[in-house]
């Protein structure tokens, strides 16, 4: 494979998690603000729904510095997890 192919695939693989990431992102805000109305509306004592605000919201945080900060593994570093490994 032609060192252009690898970099175009990794490219593309950083664009896909990108692009989950934003999925991820929206979906959490949509069911976030669903159950604040639930919890809004019903009569109950505390602020229920910061558990999976919170909880959800680690995941989230974790799953977007994957996406966006995350650097990719390079040669350099397989190759001296081969020797470490040899």
């Amino acid at each position: 494979m032609a060192e252009d192919d690898v970099r175009r695939l990794a490219a593309l693989e950083r664009l896909e998690e990108k692009r989950r990431f934003r999925t991820h992102a929206v979906v959490y805000v949509l069911v976030n603000a669903l159950l604040v109305s639930i919890w809004a509306v019903q009569d109950a004592d505390g602020f229920w729904p910061f558990w999976t605000i919170f909880g959800w919201g680690l995941g989230l945080a974790i799953h977007g510095w994957k996406a966006y900060y995350q650097s990719p593994i390079t040669e350099a570093e397989i190759a001296r997890e081969m020797d470490r490994g040899a």
